[in-house]
């Protein structure tokens, strides 16, 4: 894989079921993300977006194709593979938050990091809960924090590690306004301390607007690819704006 580029996903193909009952989720997907870069992928329900997140995020495996992240070779893995090459490279923050009811704020934050055999990892836990506003609510579980409460914490679990690649699948469609704008807000700052490159699946077109890079996809392809680079391309910029507005 070349030094800069984080991801590297190659005429990457992913279906479900047989025959007649046959799906077709992704067909001939290329993409390659440089490291630190802010992508966000746009598309409408069942366009493949988050089909090719749950790919390139090592959830799913493809049926064909090759997926190059972050060092490894995810189209080589199998499922208990996947999981261990996920361990320190990749980090997600999902709508419904996912924390584990049964522990703190500080409990959901470190085991991932414990999973790395990261050390120290409930300081470092501590230190990430802090950096996202929530030092004084380390000790609360799930359902005594607010939807917000409990979206930081599940960024500050997703960053913890110093992972390599966030994904963020829709991560303020559980959230009012107001509130989603603030996670928004804080997750985009922390990427610029910790240098990570995003992947952001998305429906909400002002959102994507805030990424360097903005893909549309539909029936599992990707049909547009913008950047905000204006020195190269005036009708690439055009068409990023296009979405933006």
């Amino acid at each position: 894989m070349t030094p800069n580029i984080v991801i590297d996903a190659k005429n990457v193909t992913l279906s479900f079921g047989a025959g007649d009952g046959r799906v077709d989720v992704l067909r001939q997907v290329d993409l390659r993300v440089a490291a630190g870069e802010r992508v966000a992928i746009l598309g409408p329900s069942g366009s493949g977006k988050s089909s090719l997140m749950a790919v390139l995020a090592g959830l799913e495996q493809a049926n064909s194709g090759q997926v190059l992240v972050a060092g490894a070779d995810f189209s080589a893995l199998d499922e208990d593979g996947l999981a261990r090459a996920r361990r320190g490279r990749i980090g997600i923050v999902l709508q419904a938050f996912h924390l584990i009811p049964t522990m703190t704020a500080l409990e959901n934050v470190a085991v991932p990091l414990e999973l790395a055999k990261i050390d120290g990892h409930g300081a470092r836990a501590a230190a990430e809960l802090e950096s996202v506003g929530l030092g004084h609510r380390m000790r609360h579980y799930p359902t005594q924090l607010s939807g917000g409460e409990q979206q930081r914490v599940g960024i500050a679990r997703a960053l913890a590690a110093r992972p390599a690649l966030i994904f963020a699948d829709e991560p303020t469609g559980n959230l009012d306004a107001a509130t989603g704008e603030a996670v928004v807000e804080m997750l985009f700052a922390r990427l610029e301390e910790t240098g990570a490159t995003l992947i952001l699946i998305t429906h909400d077109a002002a959102l994507a607007a805030r990424c360097d890079r903005i893909i549309e996809m539909k029936d599992g392809r990707i049909v547009r690819d913008s950047s905000r680079d204006t020195s190269s391309d005036s009708s690439t910029a055009a068409a990023f704006d296009a979405v933006a507005e």
